[in-house]
């Protein structure tokens, strides 16, 4: 049909249902002992593998090579360490599927956990699953860190997922592609890409999954991870919703001067030059408000503009 926007019927016969994208850097240990079952459990179910070595120093490239010849595994290579984002973005322009789901490639994350995703993504035409950690049950300063990224992304885009940040996560490519522009190359990109699907009013839901220790290497998140994210999610309100951060600024410093100021002027005292200060604040930022709105609605503009044009 002429003006159809449905792909060639050759790129359907040759699209994939799912990807697998797993972004490492340094897990020579961890691959060298899951390598092998990881890629024959994706030949069974005939799913892509996409291994993205985000600039590694140790012995993970030379790994590589030597399953190259695998006709299921794609492998891609960053010249330097660009972050977990970047590598996970390069999976995602990679991929040739319908869905594309992300592990992470310390053997934490199982491989049957990705089919029962995929058959909650299908069941109930869902945008996005996320895997929610049911094991995790030690109160450790990372927990705590994520609960307090929870809390504030509640704040800022309400949402009712548990476990925004796991690293397990199914979405349907087109829209992955479309929305992992406005996220960071940087750790932080699980968080922020989950309230992104959110904030577009898309079905995102989640399924229980189980994590394993890992199997070898060592994590590279640190508390620098969770200011980071907390700094990419005020980031991502300013890009979709500021408002949401300016209105209640605002009103606290209009309310503060008020309080302050009207039982002196009552009083037959004047005007307060601390009132006055916090009344300016406030009504400035409203003004900064609205004119980051518009700034806004015009930068989600030019992307949409520039997802119909590709």
């Amino acid at each position: 049909m002429e003006g159809s926007n449905d792909p060639p019927k050759k790129i359907l016969e040759n699209m994939k249902t799912l990807s697998i994208i797993v972004p490492v850097y340094n897990e020579e240990e961890s691959l060298s002992m899951l390598l092998e079952q990881w890629i024959s459990h994706c030949k069974e179910y005939d799913w892509r593998f996409i291994i993205v070595d985000d600039g590694s120093t140790d012995g993970t490239q030379a790994l590589l090579v030597d399953y190259l010849e695998q006709e299921t595994l794609t492998v891609i290579h960053h010249k330097i360490n660009k972050g977990y984002g970047a590598a996970i973005k390069s999976g995602i322009r990679t991929a040739n599927s319908e869905y594309v789901v992300t592990i992470d490639g310390d053997g934490q994350h199982s491989l049957d956990s990705v089919g029962d995703l995929l058959q909650v993504i299908e069941g109930t035409d869902a945008d996005m699953v996320i895997g929610t950690r049911v094991n995790i049950k030690n109160l450790s300063m990372r927990e705590i860190g994520k609960w307090i990224i929870k809390w504030i992304s509640r704040i800022i885009i309400p949402n009712h997922i548990k476990d925004l940040n796991s690293g397990m996560k199914i979405y349907r490519t087109e829209l992955a592609r479309k929305y992992m522009m406005t996220c960071p190359n940087t750790m932080a990109f699980s968080d922020i890409i989950s309230l992104t699907f959110l904030h577009n009013c898309c079905l995102v839901l989640e399924a229980p999954i189980n994590v394993m220790p890992r199997k070898g290497g060592k994590s590279t998140i640190s508390y620098k991870t969770g200011i980071d994210t907390v700094v990419e999610i005020i980031n991502i309100v300013m890009l979709f919703n500021p408002l949401r951060l300016f209105i209640p600024i605002s009103l606290i410093f209009i309310l503060a001067g008020l309080s302050w100021g009207l039982p002196i002027f009552l009083d037959g005292r004047g005007l307060s030059t601390g009132s006055l200060f916090a009344l300016i604040i406030g009504f400035i930022s409203i003004l900064l408000g609205l004119i980051a709105e518009q700034l806004s609605q015009l930068r989600q503009l030019q992307i949409e503009l520039n997802d119909e044009n590709q």
